[in-house]
């Protein structure tokens, strides 16, 4: 999990003190749409996954006229889909939210730092201030 934390806590540091505040603008614009998306995907489809089995286990689903029960093999695959459905739905899907936040935050901190230096790259690629 370090690699991941640093990945959110440093991104903005090292976009900003580069190629400065608007850049960093970008970054988080581009984090939250994506990160709201997969957010909501990955609820979602937790959700779909872990219903799918309850949903079998009512006997709700027949397949050639013949109800999918437990232990036929639509119901293991649905413990399959469970086991993977549940830990998104109920941790990866929110814990992008707060993912969304850290860098947010990290970017309010350090964004006197970042108008300051004003992006140290931006005078070598012809990017005026």
């Amino acid at each position: 999990m370090m690699g991941p934390g640093a990945l959110v806590l440093l991104s903005p540091l090292v976009v900003g003190f580069i190629f400065g505040p608007r850049a960093v603008c970008g970054l988080l614009a581009g984090s939250i749409v994506s990160g709201v998306q997969i957010a909501v995907s990955m609820s979602n489809s937790g959700g779909a996954w872990d219903n799918a089995k309850k949903f079998i286990e009512a006997g709700k689903l027949s397949y050639n006229g013949v109800a999918q029960l437990k232990g036929s093999e639509a119901h293991k695959a649905a413990v399959v889909g469970d086991t993977v459905g549940d830990p998104l739905k109920d941790t990866s899907g929110p814990s992008i939210n707060i993912l969304i936040k850290l860098m947010a935050i990290t970017s309010l901190v350090f964004g006197g730092a970042f108008v300051q230096t004003g992006g140290l790259l931006l005078p070598f690629i012809g990017v005026s201030k």
